[in-house]
């Protein structure tokens, strides 16, 4: 349960964080820090509107907005595949990146709705000069308990910095999806059994919500 309340919030924190603890200003931050906290604020805006998380073909649009731009799905669908990636054809790794998408957008936009008390403090960056990977450090705060630490792998990447990775508690979600999938593809005996059952979970879970 713990493990799985981490994902969640790991998921939920990418590219972030609903209001800053520390009150930080971009000016305060790096580069790396700045993409996350540019995405921090478009959810906090988001957030004063009261009709807004009633919505959730809203959400999950306006969440896909903001993550789309600093997040290389590219790298995180090639990191998950592992091995699967370099065998699988042009079709299996696009039929792939475009249903993984869906599932982290509907479990962002699920905890975009469920945690609304979340804070973020950014922990100090030391970045070497001319470096194009880094690891941003934050911890996920809440009254009442231990702060949750969720750090980022992020690669600059055409100029912008992107986040390619998180750990939540030292548990980096890449590994804990490849090891899912890695399995399932054992069970179900290819690649597109997998891909085919994902994309039914998706078309399942986006008509359910919008009923």
């Amino acid at each position: 349960m713990k493990a799985r309340q981490f994902t969640v919030l790991g998921l939920f924190a990418v590219l972030l964080g609903l209001m800053s603890a520390t009150q930080v200003t971009a000016a305060d931050l790096l580069p790396p820090q700045q993409a996350i906290q540019t995405a921090s604020n478009q959810l906090q805006t988001k957030l004063q509107e009261k009709s807004f998380t009633k919505d959730f073909a809203q959400i999950t649009q306006f969440v896909k907005q903001v993550i789309y731009p600093h997040t290389d799905f590219d790298r995180i669908a090639a990191l998950v595949l592992g091995k699967l990636w370099k065998t699988a054809s042009p079709q299996e790794r696009e039929r792939f990146k475009e249903e993984f998408q869906t599932l982290l957008v509907r479990t962002y936009s699920r905890a975009f709705v469920e945690f609304k008390d979340w804070s973020i403090r950014y922990l100090p960056l030391e970045m070497e000069t001319g470096a194009t990977k880094v690891v941003v450090k934050t911890e996920v705060l809440q009254p009442g308990i231990q702060p949750v630490s969720v750090n980022y792998r992020m690669l600059l990447s055409d100029g912008q910095w992107k986040a390619y990775d998180i750990l939540i508690e030292g548990v980096s979600l890449v590994t804990n999806y490849r090891t899912t999938f890695s399995n399932e593809v054992k069970t179900k005996g290819s690649l597109n059994a997998v891909i085919d059952g994902l994309a039914r979970r998706n078309a399942e879970a986006l008509a359910a919500k919008n009923s």
